[in-house]
């Protein structure tokens, strides 16, 4: 029995983390398996000022980077591996992963989701330079500056709207004839006088050097293309994309009952369908995802699991 954990977290987000700390401060034998880099999403995040207690200098990578700490000195291990297959269903499950397989008494799924990119070369090149996934974390930094968003639905909408706070102008960028969104968002949003909403529209193009100032655009009718440029006084725009998330679920099809957008049904103690398996964070079913969310449900999830242990 040795060698079989207490806990296993797969996937090492906010969510994963907060679940590590809380698992390993308890004393049960933890291990959290990612399989890039430790921090999940949030490191892709610039400046966070939204969470409680944050410092002044805070990125979505020094967060994580404490939280990592923390799971260290509470005695979790962090192990850098990519799982490939796992068995749910027994007391005892096996997490076989590409360089190892591992055994324990309960595991937290915490995988999260990846945005739907545009499919456009240089979109991981300009990310956190221009480009953003994030209108919460990130729209305060666009100032009074220009701003485009991608998408036409109800978040692209919402978003938009928020963005409209901070941003000089804030255009719309959809592929469709109508946006995607309920007819009261639309009309909230057409009240906003600084947003304008360009239809029947796809970006083809990302321009600039070290940092995004310019997007081409095409008409899907015309085929005609624009280019939109920062303002002669500024060398930077703000391009916000919203075209929707993907559950990263797929080793659990079959296995865990999922929502019809591949997200993982939880109850409120964030445990599945299979007795000992949780998930948390992005990848479950929920309506807000945000760090603190995913950190209040590693915390649930860590504590229902150590109940289960005992």
């Amino acid at each position: 029995m040795n060698n079989i954990y207490d806990v296993i977290i797969i996937g090492s987000g906010p969510g994963g983390l907060s679940a590590g700390i809380y698992s390993a401060m308890s004393k049960l034998k933890t291990l959290i398996i990612e399989k890039n880099h430790f921090g999940g999403q949030i490191l892709n995040t610039g400046a966070i000022e939204n969470y409680p207690g944050i410092l002044e200098e805070d990125t979505g990578a020094s967060l994580a980077d404490r939280m990592v700490k923390q799971c260290i000195n509470f005695g979790a291990e962090l192990v850098k591996d990519e799982v490939l297959e796992v068995d749910l269903y027994d007391d005892i499950k096996t997490i076989m992963c590409k360089n190892n397989t591992y055994k324990t008494k309960t595991v937290i799924i915490a995988t999260g989701c990846k945005h739907r990119s545009l499919d456009v070369d240089r979109e991981d090149e300009f990310l956190g330079k221009g480009l953003s996934y994030c209108a919460i974390c990130d729209g305060h930094l666009f100032e009074e500056l220009p701003v485009y968003v991608a998408g036409g639905g109800d978040s692209a909408v919402k978003e938009s709207m928020y963005l409209a706070k901070f941003a000089k102008k804030v255009t719309i960028l959809s592929k469709y004839n109508e946006l995607k969104c309920s007819k009261y968002i639309e009309d909230k949003c057409k009240k906003v006088e600084n947003i304008s909403i360009i239809k029947n529209v796809k970006i083809t193009k990302l321009l600039g050097q070290d940092i995004l100032n310019g997007i081409e655009i095409e008409n899907l009718e015309s085929n005609e293309k624009i280019v939109f440029r920062a303002d002669e006084d500024e060398d930077i725009i703000g391009l916000f994309v919203f075209i929707g998330l993907t559950a990263q679920n797929d080793l659990f099809e079959g296995l865990l009952d999922l929502d019809e957008e591949g997200y993982i049904k939880t109850n409120q103690n964030m445990q599945t369908n299979i007795n000992g398996v949780y998930a948390v964070g992005d990848c479950r079913s929920k309506n807000l995802r945000q760090i603190i969310t995913a950190s209040s449900d590693g915390a649930i999830a860590a504590m229902n699991a150590e109940k289960y242990i005992n």
